[in-house]
């Protein structure tokens, strides 16, 4: 019983840390697909319904929506940031008293 109970806690502690590590690439991903669909024009048959100027511009596509995307998936890559940072000056490391 004590051995299942084991294994089903490795088990979640994987799942948690696959699902951690998923979290990080959500805004390269989107980051990346907006530079793609800017630098490559990104006009499918479907960019007619996304773009209200007919997809005569760039930024009328689907690119502000991946920008926008990697911006609001970025929070695991600034909490780690801030993790990492060095505290500045008049500044208390955490747990200092």
């Amino acid at each position: 019983m004590i051995a299942a109970d084991v294994e089903t806690g490795r088990r979640q502690a994987a799942a948690l840390d696959a699902a951690c590590w998923l979290g990080f690439a959500a805004s390269p991903t989107f980051a990346v697909m907006a530079f793609a669909t800017a630098a490559f024009g990104g006009a499918g048959p479907l960019d007619v319904l996304c773009a209200s100027g007919g997809g005569a511009f760039a930024l009328s596509s689907m690119t502000p929506m991946y920008l926008l995307m990697s911006v609001f998936h970025a929070a695991p890559w600034l909490k780690l940031a801030a993790r990492l940072s060095p505290p500045g000056k008049g500044e208390r490391p955490p747990g200092a008293a």
